[in-house]
């Protein structure tokens, strides 16, 4: 979910990995280098803190696709993650096929900027981050896709 400041230019680069069984590869055309945090009660649920994603766009290619099932985690979007071993693949928008992928999962990416952290007010009090990023609330980031 990106919400890049506009300080710094995205650069895009493509991308791979695999899940920690290697039963599923990922493939993505064009990830943008400026990763976000999500803060939201799905994420946090999901992984057991916040998610750190890089928007991939729609050019992503899973291979061992009989190993990857989704869940249907809200309205507007889907998870994925290899169901033989666990891993989390991606974060999908339903409405046009956006992916969102975990940074740890892809290889040797380089360059990458903490950019941004929505659902900021649902991020625990617990932790904090030292980088300077944009935040944006739960409100202003169903905002920001709804007019796009």
């Amino acid at each position: 979910m990106s919400a890049s400041s506009s300080t710094v230019q995205p650069s895009l680069q493509k991308a791979h990995g695999q899940c920690l069984c290697g039963k599923v590869k990922i493939q993505a055309g064009a990830v943008v280098s400026q990763a976000g945090v999500c803060h939201c009660q799905y994420c946090q649920k999901w992984g057991g803190g916040p998610l750190f994603t890089l928007d991939a766009g729609t050019e992503v290619k899973l291979d061992g696709a009989c190993f990857v099932s989704t869940f249907s985690s809200s309205d507007w979007a889907e998870r994925g993650f290899c169901n033989n071993c666990g891993t989390h693949l991606f974060y999908r928008l339903k409405q046009n096929g956006q992916y969102f992928i975990p940074v740890g999962l892809l290889d040797q990416l380089t360059n990458l900027v903490l950019d941004h952290q929505i659902f900021i007010e649902q991020k625990p009090d617990w932790y904090c981050f030292a980088n300077q990023t944009t935040e944006l609330t739960g409100a202003e980031v169903f905002a920001a896709f709804s007019t796009t």
